[in-house]
């Protein structure tokens, strides 16, 4: 994507990606494979059983429908929670500024019109993914 925050976006995924991966790890399935490794130690451990029910699901529109604010708000709680003032020396404040700038300055051409996305985050944004996870 070629946006004026494109770098931003960039810059905050590079920062918040790993912290998001090492404290979700344990909870979050990335890939087929894992599926698969984690269901083996499920049997394995007797947690799968003849009555268990998994299902998988699809959001619609996930980024499109990120409430600006609010996603703002739980990702300062997140670093909060797990002991964050700074991440690489950038502090929380700053970060939340990069992450607003990110979300609020989505602009877009369409049929020789600029439109600015108003709700949710940009499709394709690297950070927009990374603030979906979170």
């Amino acid at each position: 994507m070629h946006m004026p925050t494109t770098g931003i976006s960039k810059f905050l995924d590079r920062l918040l990606r790993p912290l998001f991966d090492k404290h979700v790890r344990s909870t979050t399935i990335i890939d087929g494979v894992d599926l698969i490794r984690r269901l083996q130690a499920y049997t394995a451990n007797g947690y799968l059983k003849p009555t268990t029910y998994l299902c998988t699901f699809d959001i619609t529109d996930l980024y499109a429908m990120l409430p600006q604010e609010e996603s703002l708000d739980i990702l300062t709680e997140f670093l909060l929670e797990h002991g964050y003032t700074k991440v690489n020396a950038v502090p929380i404040d700053a970060i939340r500024k990069l992450a607003r700038l990110v979300l609020t300055e989505n602009v877009f051409s369409y049929e020789k019109r600029f439109y600015r996305q108003v709700v949710g985050g940009a499709m394709g944004s690297a950070f927009t993914l990374t603030l979906a996870n979170v």
